[in-house]
């Protein structure tokens, strides 16, 4: 739904000063829209920009399964189980591909979860709500993933390789959430007047926690500049915003939902909606750690992790004993 609304420009790579003729080669290869690869030649920089976008996403989509999983077991038929369980799963495996390709740029995954859990590492603000209700699972289907499918899909083309290619499947799986979310707020909207009711209430809760997802204004923004020279963000913070609140408030219309904005309104002379003032406080509050659940996720993220060693410990285990068969005996590796 959210990609139709993508209109992806060319990269300025003339926004970036070069300091060396490796430099100069690289900025040529960004404007030829050639993709970087982890053993090609590359700004320190842009290697570092890269491990803090790429960490900060993983973390994000490993964070974002909190919200959601403690509703598995009470969402309100087997279908609507098995469909949160699966999108669950999809998360953990967007978490996944992510650390693997921030991997290729030799930092390790235990250097990047030591960062998340001892605080020094950010992940989306978003994940630092509470999902009080059934409805808020469709909310964040709906808004919050439809605003990260409007993010994410422009990393498609991101400059850097490995990420570009993970965020094909990402993207493709995020569209299904975004649907399923959709799909449930839909359904309350056309059931009780108890059901509706909570849809709005959610709504009202979720709406400006999810524009500020796109980041502070591009004015605002120490990364938008460089990161867009480097053919990393392809689209400003500010225009995915727009584009966002575009496609969205007629959904909202057909849903009979009110979005929670009074100065809310179409904008003839722009072509776009106007929207309120974003309340900036808020989110630097809770990047910053403190948000309604910032300590509730971090210490549930912490526990699954150390629940899961013993997991990890056997998985390794048994994969150096695999090794080992395969070094010493043909046998085994014919019959393997």
């Amino acid at each position: 739904m959210y990609t139709q609304a993508i209109d992806v420009g060319p990269v300025d790579a003339t926004a970036s000063r070069s300091t060396t003729p490796q430099d100069d080669e690289f900025l040529k290869r960004i404007a030829r829209d050639e993709k970087i690869e982890p053993q090609d030649p590359m700004p320190e920089a842009y290697r570092k920009t890269l491990i803090r976008q790429i960490s900060q996403h993983a973390h994000s989509e490993v964070v974002g399964m909190l919200p959601e999983g403690g509703w598995i077991t009470r969402a309100p038929s087997l279908k609507r189980k098995e469909i949160l369980l699966a999108k669950v799963q999809d998360e953990g495996g967007h978490g996944l591909y992510l650390y693997s390709a921030a991997e290729t740029l030799g930092v390790s995954r235990a250097e990047l979860i030591d960062a998340l859990h001892s605080g020094k590492a950010k992940y989306s603000s978003i994940f630092n709500y509470e999902t009080a209700t059934w409805a808020d699972i469709g909310t964040i289907g709906w808004l919050v993933d439809g605003a990260a499918i409007m993010n994410q899909v422009p990393l498609c083309r991101c400059s850097y390789g490995p990420y570009a290619r993970a965020m094909i499947r990402i993207c493709k799986e995020e569209s299904f959430h975004q649907r399923q979310g959709f799909d449930i707020v839909r359904t309350l909207c056309q059931g009780t007047p108890e059901q509706k009711a909570m849809a709005q209430e959610s709504i009202n809760r979720w709406w400006w926690p999810t524009l500020m997802m796109f980041g502070p204004h591009d004015a605002d923004s120490p990364h938008t500049g460089q990161a867009t020279a480097w053919g990393i963000k392809r689209i400003t913070n500010d225009d995915l915003r727009q584009k966002f609140v575009d496609v969205t408030v007629p959904q909202a219309e057909f849903l009979g939902l009110t979005l929670p904005d009074p100065d809310l309104k179409w904008n003839a002379a722009r072509g776009h909606y106007d929207i309120g003032r974003i309340n900036w406080d808020e989110f630097r509050r809770v990047v910053n750690g403190d948000g309604p659940c910032n300590a509730e996720r971090m210490h549930d993220r912490v526990k699954a992790f150390d629940d899961g060693a013993w997991v990890r410990d056997a998985a390794a285990a048994h994969a150096a004993k695999a090794a080992a068969r395969y070094a010493t005996s043909p046998d085994t590796r014919i019959a393997a």
